[in-house]
């Protein structure tokens, strides 16, 4: 089977060092929306938080030697989808970024750890359990 993907935008950012999770990231930046996606981004409002489905545009190709890698956060050899690892068999990442504001087609955001340039898949709701 085969899926194609098309981006609907890229992230702009001058941060030169991110940190590894969007968990522990205060660097702020923008997603840039292709203007003919510009309507989808109605009813986003500052202060909520948004899933950003992303590639990774840089990572190098995965190799069935990759299946287990060492973890940056534990130090320890795991299962690639027990990771955050980059080098994956499908580069896709994933991150919830806390929204400033909306300009036109662009979100200003918190929380990055998207180089800049980072292809953008998707934008997605982020629904808090609410089972409490």
């Amino acid at each position: 089977m085969s899926i194609e993907l098309r981006t609907i935008g890229f992230v702009r950012t001058d941060a030169q060092e991110l940190p590894r999770h969007w968990s522990v990231s205060d660097v702020e930046g923008t997603l840039v929306i292709d203007e003919e996606y510009s309507e989808g981004l109605r009813d986003i409002e500052a202060g909520q938080r948004v899933v950003v489905i992303f590639a990774f545009h840089r990572s190098p190709g995965f190799s069935p030697e990759l299946i287990r890698q060492t973890s940056g956060q534990t130090g320890r050899e795991m299962g690639v989808f027990s990771t955050c690892s980059p080098i994956r068999p499908n580069p896709i990442g994933m991150s919830v970024v806390e929204v400033l504001g909306i300009r036109d087609s662009n979100i200003e955001v918190r929380r990055l750890d998207m180089l800049d340039g980072t292809p953008i898949l998707d934008i997605k709701p982020h629904i808090e359990d609410r089972r409490g």
